[in-house]
């Protein structure tokens, strides 16, 4: 392997099922999962601007842990997500994004309800735009997050692969969305 002066961050294309995204880390855990069906220049991109100074390089051997847990999630088999995952955003972006990993699985929460818990009332937008920025599609549950009415609202996925997230977490564990 050659040897490059800024960090590396491992990629590979996920396939199961209908199922197909980007997924990338780095040596301190999944620092990306990408949109169902979008190309790899989405990846390249969010690399670009997140971590300028590193490398893509294309190793499913490094990802396969991560892989299979994503894998396992899709098919119905976890609940849970047990690897780090190595999150790049701002300090408010960073805890946004803490707040949606406390979200139990099965279960949804409002814009509302994260800036609320954020002692942060007023700051709903900016809690939508930060979880709209969310890198780790799927292991930071961002899908879990719906509008006050208890409609879908955005995702940087769709609002399809949202559904369907929320369908698995509410079928294979018999689980019910709280609107």
């Amino acid at each position: 392997m050659e040897k490059t002066n800024g960090n590396i961050v491992y990629w590979m294309l996920l396939n199961h099922g209908h199922w197909e995204m980007y997924i990338a880390a780095t040596s301190e855990g999944l620092c990306y999962v990408g949109s169902q069906h979008t190309p790899f220049e989405e990846l390249a991109a969010w690399v670009k601007k997140q971590l300028p100074s590193s490398v893509l390089l294309e190793d499913e051997h490094k990802l396969k842990p991560y892989a299979t847990e994503l894998i396992d999630y899709l098919a119905g088999r976890r609940n849970v997500f047990t690897l780090p995952v190595n999150l790049h955003g701002t300090v408010f972006q960073q805890a946004v994004w803490e707040i949606l990993q406390e979200v139990p699985y099965g279960q949804t929460v409002s814009y509302t309800d994260i800036a609320e818990k954020l002692q942060k009332p007023n700051a709903v937008r900016a809690v939508g735009t930060a979880i709209g920025a969310n890198p780790v599609l799927i292991m930071v549950p961002c899908h879990r997050v719906i509008a006050k009415s208890g409609k879908l609202a955005g995702y940087r996925g769709g609002l399809d692969m949202k559904e369907q997230l929320l369908e698995i977490e509410k079928h294979k564990y018999g689980c019910e969305t709280n609107d």
